[in-house]
């Protein structure tokens, strides 16, 4: 029997600016106006409109999700959410980060997205462990597109062969657990 659910998760190696699809997801600190890593790549690519449409957001809390257009990148649509800072895990984390997918995929289905790619959220500069943040982020989506067909394709972009290689061991193993 051939899972499904694999033909609508797909993991990769690359750059998420580059993803045509219709919304990237960006790992964003509260104030939405750009930084390091994801969020500074996200803004630099976009071009400067970003940084005056997010300006108007007045920021985002930890696990919740804002939207935005994509201006220059080849995706229409960029969905903003804030993962937490690790703090050794005894600060909801888990919890937060589970929100950041929840919502970035929930509002992905309101605006009637077909397809919305990942990068592995928290698990750079706030220094979430990597396989940890990834078994969030792979059982938040498979639960999300076992409940809602909306979504056709969900990608997770690994900006590295460490990151990718994890990505798809805890797919493979998180996969065999959800099959439909």
């Amino acid at each position: 029997m051939v899972n499904k659910m694999n033909k609508r998760i797909q993991i990769i190696k690359g750059d998420i600016t580059r993803q045509v699809v219709d919304a990237i997801v960006n790992a964003a600190n509260n104030s939405l106006l750009g930084g390091g890593g994801v969020d500074g790549a996200i803004h630099y690519a976009a071009g400067p409109e970003l940084l005056e449409e997010c300006r108007k957001l007045n920021g985002c809390p930890t696990g919740k999700a804002k939207i935005t257009k994509g201006y220059n990148l080849p995706a229409k649509w960029i969905i903003h959410t804030v993962g937490p800072v690790w703090h050794g895990g005894y600060n909801k984390e888990d919890s937060y980060l589970s929100q950041c997918y929840k919502n970035s995929l929930s509002l992905a289905s309101s605006y009637r997205l077909k397809t919305i790619a990942f990068p592995a959220i928290s698990a750079g500069i706030y220094r979430f462990p990597l396989e940890r943040a990834t078994k969030i982020a792979i059982k938040e989506t498979i639960i999300f597109l076992k409940r809602n067909q909306s979504i056709d394709k969900v990608i997770f972009v690994c900006f590295s062969q460490t990151i990718f290689k994890v990505y798809t061991m805890i797919l493979e193993k998180l996969g065999k657990e959800f099959k439909e």
